[in-house]
This record gives C-alpha cells, sequence and structure tokens, in this order.
C-alpha cells in the first residue's frame, strides 16, 4: 500500500516529483552535478541551460515547450562542461524522440555547449497532469483543447471520464468525438455542436 500510495505522489508530482506550483524544471535546476553548495555559477549555468532546453518546441505540439510539456526531468552539467538532459517521452516509443534529442542539441551547440547526451528515462511514466498551466493555456489558444486536470486522488490504472470537452473556440460544452485518433496519436478529434468546428484535444494519460 505504501509503495502505491508513493507510485501515486510522483506521477501527481510532476516532473523531478515537484507540484504543480514549481513547474517548470528549471526552478529546481540548480543543485545538478557539477555544482557544490555555494557554487552560484555552477547553478546558474545549469539554469540557464535548462530553460533553453525548456523552451525547445515540442515537434507535435510546436506552441508548447519541453518545460511546460512536462517531458523535461533533469539537467546535469559536470566539471568539465559536459550537459546531461533527462527526459520522459510522452508515451512509450514516441515517434517525436529522435526529433526531440535532435532539437536538444542543436539548441545547446548553438549556445555554446556541444557536449551533450540526452538521456531517456519511462519511469515514473509521463502523465498529462505534467503539462503546466501555461501549457494548458497555450494549447487552448492555439485551438487544441487541453485535458483535464485529475485530483490528487486518482487511482492509477482507473478509467477517467470527464462531464465534458469544452471547445477550445468558442468555450461550448457541447461537443463530441469523431475520432480516438487525431492529427498525432496522443490527440482524439472533436467536433462542437455550438460553432460547428473540429478540434484536436489532447487524451488524458
Amino acid at each position: 500500500m505504501a509503495s502505491g500510495a508513493a507510485d501515486r505522489a510522483r506521477r501527481m508530482a510532476g516532473p523531478a516529483g515537484r507540484s504543480e506550483d514549481a513547474e517548470r524544471v528549471e526552478r529546481a535546476a540548480p543543485g545538478g552535478a557539477g555544482t557544490t553548495d555555494g557554487d552560484t555559477a555552477g547553478a546558474a549555468a545549469i539554469a540557464d541551460i535548462t530553460h533553453l532546453v525548456g523552451s525547445v518546441p515540442d515537434p507535435e505540439m510546436p506552441m508548447v515547450g519541453l518545460a511546460d510539456l512536462g517531458i523535461l526531468r533533469d539537467v546535469q552539467v559536470d566539471d568539465a562542461g559536459a550537459v546531461t538532459v533527462t527526459v520522459t517521452p510522452t508515451y512509450s516509443g514516441c515517434p517525436a524522440m529522435d526529433a526531440i534529442r535532435e532539437d536538444i542539441r542543436a539548441r545547446l551547440a548553438e549556445h555554446g555547449h556541444p557536449d551533450v547526451t540526452v538521456r531517456t528515462v519511462l519511469s515514473p511514466p509521463w502523465t498529462t497532469d505534467w503539462i503546466t498551466r501555461e501549457g494548458r493555456r497555450k494549447l487552448a489558444e492555439h485551438g487544441i483543447a487541453p485535458p483535464p486536470q485529475r485530483a490528487a486522488d486518482h487511482r492509477p490504472g482507473a478509467t477517467f471520464v470527464p462531464l465534458s470537452v469544452r471547445c477550445p473556440h468558442c468555450g461550448s460544452p457541447d461537443t463530441r468525438e469523431v475520432s480516438r485518433f487525431g492529427a498525432t496519436a496522443c490527440k482524439a478529434l472533436y467536433v462542437c455542436a455550438a460553432c460547428r468546428e473540429p478540434f484536436d484535444r489532447v487524451k488524458p494519460l
């Protein structure tokens, strides 16, 4: 029971086990490998690198950066300046991961960090609860219905059925799913009965 409770806490906390009040990984980045207590220069470097990586756009939803999407887990810099970035894919086998790795390396190389390793971790698995409030706002702003925020006591494996999906165009709850698969595997296609506009909705995980 204790193990299950701990797993639920990790999933709800989001990247690096933080609450949504600490939404961005960059806020917790100082203190990674290669820094010591009081090493403010090292901490500032990690924070800067984390910001650069966090602002890399997701290939499938470019209006949202990796930090707001919640897949950026950790950034470390060793004494030689080598950077290790840890990310969690939105789902196992996500085809965008190769592009994400290359985009991270390219972004850091542009800013003087050529030695970059991108690690992938699968546990705890990514959940749509890790998408930040800003990320949800950007999705809706670009016509994609964001997934709902689940309650903290939601049980992993339990079926989650929202009461309604609001149209990101007009705000009406009078919508229906027309296809389980939208533009990408992580989205479903909906249509609004009020404004008659189709829209994608990020599937809750």
